[in-house]
């Protein structure tokens, strides 16, 4: 029995009587005085297991708190550095959002690695999450959110649109939050104007909790409107995009997923083609001329000519 098995035994066995002696405890784990002693040492000290010795019973029982739950002792030790791995992600990512709020479960896992023989300090060192082009966030706001989303209320923001710089106070329904390309948006339904859309948290200057229900709208169906087409500008498909990538940039761009329906072929040459719905070229005219030379439009028509469009500007701009 390893000493996760062993410990989490302590659980099952002080809490389907009202005491256990020491003798008894031993018996039933097989284990010695000295084993018997470190395990008790290390729940109460690492894993602030609540085991009290009662005299007057004669054993050793859980004490009730608000949870008797032995923490983190379903978790081995390959869960244990897994979850400190996505938890200082996630701190790196997001420091003021979700840091304070994840220090005390970080406390906890500190110790059970040590206890594992895990150094957490090294991990936190030699784990780094790299972001780029990520927009300030208003915590406020975002905290706001998150509880409409999880509670299901609506919430009134106040939302700024960038490309006419118009600010609009609306009630939505939030439905869920999304992480993307290093910012967050929320997925809800706007009682303003019908429907549903997906607004980016940073623009929203102002969130106030309503004490109103929140309009419920079937998720797979919703996914399946919003993840239609690219990116962020999701919603049904107006065409889909075909690209052709050098055989140099080919390398990267095979292993990529642009989209859950992209559809792709390798070229005996070497070159690349990938095919790609869309419902709002923005963001996918965006990422096409980050590739420049490397990546050719060759359908539909429309979008092939705002490439061109584009690069032509750029041509005038820097042959000034």
């Amino acid at each position: 029995m390893s000493e996760i098995d062993r410990l989490y035994q302590y659980k099952t066995l002080l809490s389907g009587r009202r005491a256990m002696s020491r003798e008894d405890i031993m018996a039933k784990l097989e284990i010695s005085l000295a084993t018997f002693k470190r395990d008790i040492a290390k729940l109460r000290d690492q894993l602030h297991t609540p085991i009290v010795f009662d005299r007057d019973l004669g054993g050793y029982r859980l004490e009730q708190t608000e949870s008797t739950e032995l923490p983190g002792m379903w978790f081995s030790q390959d869960e244990m550095l897994a979850l400190m791995t996505i938890q200082s992600m996630i701190v790196q990512l997001e420091p003021s959002l979700l840091g304070p709020k994840l220090k005390p479960f970080q406390k906890r896992l500190d110790d059970m690695l040590a206890s594992q023989g895990l150094d957490a300090a090294t991990l936190t060192q030699r784990v780094r999450a790299v972001h780029a082009g990520k927009r300030r966030l208003p915590l406020t706001s975002f905290e706001t959110l998150a509880k409409a989303t999880l509670e299901r209320k609506q919430v009134q923001v106040e939302h700024i649109n960038r490309q006419n710089g118009e600010t609009v106070l609306r009630d939505v329904s939030p439905q869920q939050l999304v992480h993307y390309r290093d910012n967050w948006y929320v997925d809800a339904w706007c009682h303003l104007r019908g429907g549903l859309r997906s607004f980016s948290v940073d623009a929203i200057t102002r969130a106030t909790l309503l004490d109103k229900a929140s309009k419920d709208i079937d998720l797979i169906a919703m996914r399946q409107q919003l993840d239609g087409g690219y990116g962020i500008f999701g919603g049904t498909p107006k065409a889909w995009a075909q690209l052709r990538f050098s055989k140099a940039r080919a390398a990267w761009v095979k292993h990529e997923i642009w989209h859950p329906e992209q559809k792709s072929l390798r070229m005996a040459d070497g070159r690349y083609e990938l095919v790609i719905p869309y419902a709002d070229e923005r963001e996918l005219l965006g990422d096409i001329l980050r590739f420049g030379a490397d990546v050719e439009v060759l359908a539909p028509a429309r979008l092939r000519e705002q490439v061109q469009a584009e690069i032509q500007k750029m041509g005038q701009l820097y042959g000034r």
